[in-house]
């Protein structure tokens, strides 16, 4: 309330002085209140688990592997969403405990796979590859022609946290990323190892 009515006072004598009521504006030299920063919003362990679960109970196996090994993947890595879903797909041809990711500024990182996240990546692979337009693709999720866009993987998330009893408003890529380092530091990640992950 203060930097609005900061804002209305400022507004008030610029007019007065376009009006040639007043010679200066006293009110541009005052700065605006900083505002408290708010800590990362994150999701619970359950909530993600019946996220998770709502991804196996969708309607359509397709959809349903593919969800899964989305979610599986951006929880256990921490990935940010346009790094998920321009995945290249060749390098989880092989049963690897790692996987290397490039992130902001081409940068490659080293990032761990746990068990959940590589059984349901081989499980979508399987049903990727049965689908004749997408076994060519170098993605990982690929969609006509190049991979699915981030905007795609947001909305379909906001459908899925509506089946999981979520509050959509509450749920993102974004705060799924924030779930997995909010997590690890509750299990006693080092910060410093979360930070590089």
């Amino acid at each position: 309330s203060v930097a609005r009515r900061l804002s209305a006072l400022r507004q008030m004598m610029g007019w007065l002085v376009e009006e040639g009521m007043r010679e200066d504006n006293p009110c541009r030299w005052i700065d605006n209140p900083k505002q408290p920063s708010s800590l990362p919003k994150s999701l619970s362990e359950a909530e993600i688990t019946a996220l998770i679960a709502a991804a196996h109970d969708l309607p359509s196996k397709s959809l349903s592997l593919r969800m899964t090994a989305m979610l599986e993947l951006l929880y256990a890595t921490g990935l940010r969403v346009s790094e998920l879903v321009s995945l290249p797909v060749d390098q989880f041809r092989r049963d690897l405990a790692s996987i290397v990711v490039t992130g902001k500024g081409e940068k490659e990182r080293l990032v761990a796979l746990g068990s959940p996240a590589r059984a349901a990546v081989a499980g979508w692979i399987e049903d990727r590859d049965a689908t004749s337009a997408f076994v060519t693709s170098p993605f990982l999720f690929p969609h006509r022609g190049t991979h699915m866009s981030r905007q795609q993987f947001a909305a379909q998330l906001k459908t899925l946290a509506g089946r999981a009893g979520l509050d959509p408003r509450r749920v993102s890529p974004h705060v799924l990323r924030h779930s997995f380092a909010t997590h690890m530091l509750n299990r006693g990640a080092d910060l410093r190892g979360l930070q590089t992950l």
